[in-house]
C-alpha cells in the first residue's frame, strides 16, 4: 500500500486523471488482499457530541469542519515552510457529475456526495467502502454534502427529500419528504446536527413559493418544528409585505448550511431572495424575513433576533452566504461576533448575542450604494432597479460571493472570501402582478479574487486575484500560516494568510467546485479537495510527516 501511494506521490496531475487512474488499476491485482485485510481493520463508525464541539483536528464532523463557520484548522504539521513538499497521497474518481460537496471525515472514513449519491471511501487510501445511488427527479445543479449524528448520516435529494443512512454500510433507514417536488422545490444543502435535531433548509428558485427551515428527529424523520422564512397574518415583519397572497409565494429559500453557538444556544442561518425575483412592484415592502440572516432556538425554532442584508431585494442578492461566527475585540470592547460577506458586495458585521448591527463595508466593487441607513442597510441608489430599457449594476446576479465557503483566521483577525467583480444588465419584463422571475439580467464581465477583510475597519487588507470568470472554490485557513483556496486555471493554492502571497500551487486538472478541507489520521495531516468528479487527498512525504509529529510531540 505505501509502495502504491509513493508511487503516485511521483506522478505529476499534469499528466491527467487518466494515467492516474490506469496506474491505479494496474496495482490493483497486487493490492485485493492487503485491501480485504485493511477492511476489516478499520474502526468503527461512529461521531460523538462533543466531537461536533471540538475545533476541526483527528475529524471533519460538519459541513464547515466545526459549528462556528470559520474553516480554521489548528492543525499545523503542513506549514509555510514545508507547504512545497505537499503531493498527491491518493485520487478517487466518481465517474459522475461534478462534486460540490465537502466531505465529511470520522473514525478515518470520508463520506461526500454529489446529486443522488452518496460515498463512503476509506481517508488513508481514497478505496471505496459502500457506495448508495437514489435515482431522483428534479433540480441536479449539486449537493453540498451530508451531515452525520452518532452512526447516521443525512442527505437531500434533488427531489427535496431527506434520507437517512447507516454509516457503516450505506443502507437507507429512512427517507422522508420536505417538500413537493412538483412545486419546484429541491434541495442542495448539507444538513446540520444540533443536539437531537436535523437542521435542513430548502432550495427553489423558479416558481414563487415560500421557504423555511426544518428540524427533524435524527431517529425517526419525524418533523420537530418548521421556520417560515414569511410571517403568518398578523405575525411581526407581516407588515412589511402588501398582502398575505404575496407573503405565501415570497420565496427566500435556506439554501447554505448554517452555523452553531452552543453557549448561546442560537442557530444561525441566512435566507434567500424574496419572489418574483427582480420585480420589486409585487411585493411592496422591506419583505421580511428574506435577504436576512437569523438567530433561532434549535429546539423550537422561535427567532431571536434578525438583521436584513438587502431590504426589498430586487437583484437576487440572496443573504444564504454563511454568517461566520468568532470572538474578538471591537471598538476595544470583547464581543461575540457574526461576519457574513453577502452577495450585495457588503460585509456585515454583528453582535450575534442580540443582532446588534456594528459595521457594514463593501468588500467588492458595487456600484449600486454610497450610502447606509441607521442599522447599516446600504440604501440603492436610483434608477439602480431592473427597468424595460435595462438597468447596468455591479454585481450581477450572482452577486459580489455566492456559495463558496469563507473562512476566518483567528491567527491574522482577517476573514477570507471568494470575491467576483461582476457587471450585469438588469430587465424587467413584467410588470404589476408577475410570477417566477418577470426579469432577465444579461451578464456582461467577471473575474474573480480572494480577498482579505480586516473584521474591526472593513478594510480590504490584500487581494489575490483568480483570473477572469466565476469561482466556485472555497476557503480553508490553518494554524500552519496557510490560506487554501482555487483559481480558475484549476490550481490548488496555498497562500500565506497575512499576505496572499502564493507558497504552493499544483494544478488538479480541473475546476474546483467546493471548499478544501483537511484532518490528522495517523499522524498524518491530508489536505482534501475536489477536481471535477475526483476527490484527491493532498499530503507531506511520510518521512516529512512523521519528523513534523515528533517535533510536535518533543
Amino acid at each position: 500500500m505505501r509502495m502504491m501511494i509513493t508511487h503516485l506521490r511521483g506522478a505529476s496531475l499534469g499528466l491527467g486523471s487518466g494515467l492516474l487512474l490506469n496506474r491505479l488499476a494496474g496495482y490493483s491485482a497486487v493490492m485485493a488482499c492487503c485491501l480485504l485485510l485493511a477492511a476489516a481493520a478499520l474502526p468503527a463508525q461512529g461521531l460523538t457530541d462533543q466531537a461536533l464541539l471540538d475545533p476541526p483536528t483527528t475529524t471533519w464532523p460538519t459541513y464547515n469542519g466545526d459549528y462556528s463557520g470559520r474553516r480554521y484548522s489548528t492543525l499545523d504539521q503542513i506549514d509555510s515552510s514545508n507547504v512545497h513538499s505537499l503531493s498527491l497521497a491518493w485520487l478517487f474518481a466518481t465517474g459522475t457529475q461534478a462534486i460540490k460537496s465537502t466531505p465529511l471525515e470520522v473514525n478515518g472514513i470520508l463520506y461526500f456526495t454529489v446529486p443522488d449519491n452518496v460515498w463512503a471511501i476509506d481517508a488513508r487510501t481514497g478505496r471505496e467502502i459502500w457506495h448508495y445511488y437514489r435515482q431522483s427527479e428534479g433540480d441536479h445543479i449539486g449537493n453540498r454534502g451530508v451531515a452525520m449524528w452518532h452512526d447516521r448520516l443525512y442527505f437531500t435529494t434533488p427531489d427535496a427529500q431527506l434520507v437517512c443512512l447507516n454509516a457503516k454500510d450505506g443502507k437507507a433507514m429512512w427517507i422522508v419528504k420536505l417538500a413537493d417536488a412538483g412545486l419546484k422545490y429541491f434541495a442542495t444543502m448539507s444538513p446540520l446536527v444540533v443536539h437531537d435535531h436535523v437542521i435542513v433548509g430548502v432550495s427553489g428558485d423558479v416558481t414563487d413559493i415560500p421557504g423555511f427551515l426544518d428540524s427533524i428527529d435524527p431517529m425517526t424523520g419525524k418533523l420537530q418544528w418548521r421556520w417560515w422564512v414569511e410571517p403568518l397574518a398578523g405575525e411581526k415583519g407581516s407588515d412589511t409585505w402588501p398582502n398575505v397572497e404575496a407573503m405565501r409565494h415570497g420565496g427566500g429559500m435556506t439554501w447554505i448550511t448554517g452555523t452553531y453557538d452552543p453557549e448561546l444556544n442560537l442557530l444561525y442561518w441566512g435566507t434567500g431572495n424574496p419572489n418574483p425575483v427582480l420585480v420589486g412592484s409585487a411585493r411592496e415592502g422591506a419583505n421580511l424575513y428574506t435577504c436576512s440572516i437569523v438567530a433561532l432556538n434549535p429546539d423550537t425554532g422561535k427567532m431571536a433576533w434578525y438583521y436584513q442584508a438587502s431590504p426589498h431585494d430586487v437583484h437576487d442578492w440572496d443573504a444564504v452566504e454563511t454568517p461566520v461566527l468568532f470572538d474578538g475585540e471591537f471598538n476595544g470592547k470583547p464581543m461575540h461576533l457574526l461576519g457574513q460577506a453577502a452577495r450585495n458586495s457588503f460585509f456585515f458585521l454583528l453582535d450575534r448575542t442580540n443582532g446588534k448591527h456594528l459595521l457594514t463595508a463593501p468588500f467588492i466593487d458595487q456600484t449600486w450604494s454610497s450610502s447606509y441607513d441607521a442599522d447599516g442597510h446600504p440604501i440603492p441608489k436610483p434608477h439602480v432597479a431592473p427597468s424595460p430599457d435595462g438597468a447596468l449594476v455591479e454585481p450581477a446576479t450572482g452577486g459580489g460571493t455566492n456559495w463558496m465557503a469563507p473562512s476566518y483566521d483567528p491567527q491574522t483577525g482577517l476573514f477570507y472570501v471568494t470575491a467576483t467583480r461582476t457587471f450585469s444588465i438588469y430587465y424587467l419584463t413584467a410588470r404589476g402582478k408577475a410570477e417566477g422571475w418577470g426579469g432577465r439580467d444579461r451578464g456582461l464581465w467577471e473575474d474573480t479574487s480572494t480577498r482579505a477583510i480586516d473584521y474591526k475597519t472593513g478594510k480590504i487588507a490584500w487581494t489575490h486575484e483568480l483570473g477572469r470568470g466565476g469561482s466556485s472554490a472555497g476557503n480553508l485557513s490553518t494554524a500552519g500560516h496557510l490560506l487554501f483556496t482555487a483559481d480558475n486555471a484549476g490550481n490548488l493554492l496555498a497562500l500565506d494568510p497575512a499576505t496572499g502571497k502564493t507558497l504552493w500551487h499544483v494544478n488538479a486538472g480541473g475546476r474546483m467546485e467546493n471548499s478544501p478541507m483537511t484532518f490528522m489520521l495517523d499522524g498524518r495531516q491530508y489536505v482534501v479537495v475536489a477536481a471535477q468528479d475526483r476527490l484527491m487527498a493532498f499530503a507531506l512525504p511520510e518521512q516529512a510527516s512523521a519528523s513534523g509529529m515528533q517535533s510536535a510531540e518533543r
